[in-house]
Formats: C-alpha cells, sequence, structure tokens
C-alpha cells in the first residue's frame, strides 16, 4: 500500500487517474486502481465496477492492507471507494475539495469489503 500512501495529500479530481495519468490528483477510483496497477493487478476503473468485480468478504471479517471498502447510496448504488491500508483505516480521494487522506473506513453508507486480489 506505499503507492496509496505516497499519493496522500494530491487534490481529489473527478475522473482523475493521478500524476503518472498527467492529472493533478485522483477520484477515488482512480486511486484504488492506480495502487492496484502499481502492485500488477489489473482492476475495472471505477467504484461499481470494481464492487461488481470481486468476491465480497463476510461482515465483519478482518480486513487486511489492499482489501476494497464499497460504500453506497440509498437506491443500492456504489458511489464511492477506499482502500485498507491498517487498523480500521483507508486512504481515499473523498470528494470536491478535498485531498487524498487516510481516514477511518467505518461510514454509515459502508456496504461491503473485497479482499485484494493476489
Amino acid at each position: 500500500m506505499g503507492y496509496a500512501t505516497a499519493q496522500l495529500g494530491l487534490p481529489y479530481s473527478w475522473g482523475g487517474d493521478g500524476p503518472a495519468a498527467g492529472e493533478a490528483g485522483f477520484d477515488c477510483s482512480g486511486l484504488t486502481t492506480a495502487a492496484y496497477v502499481a502492485a500488477g493487478i489489473t482492476i475495472p476503473r471505477t467504484a461499481q465496477t470494481q464492487y461488481d468485480a470481486g468476491p465480497r468478504l463476510p461482515p465483519e471479517t478482518p480486513l487486511l492492507p489492499g482489501d476494497l471498502v464499497f460504500f453506497g447510496d440509498s437506491t443500492g448504488s456504489i458511489t464511492h471507494v477506499g482502500i485498507i491500508v491498517r487498523d480500521g483505516q483507508m486512504i481515499d480521494a473523498p470528494g470536491a475539495g478535498k485531498s487524498v487522506r487516510r481516514e477511518p473506513y467505518r461510514w454509515a453508507t459502508f456496504r461491503a469489503a473485497r479482499p485484494a486480489p493476489a
């Protein structure tokens, strides 16, 4: 998760894929996609497609670094994704006007977690 940690402080940028793609910052799924690519793993680009692409962990499973955590709205759509780094913390690009940051992943809109692909 060194890649994600190295992005702390970069600005949120809707649709952003980060400096390697010539953009100033990331959106949430751009950050998780780039972090996985840096680890040699290809995943889909959007939060919803990342959620749809893999198995989900049973509720209350201890989360490990690299696991993805997903958040949604009242319609069931997945609207946000973060990447677990340690001790109940994720790194994410939370939204307009905010920077990539580390924060607790336990939000009211938490929907599921997906294990890091091997």
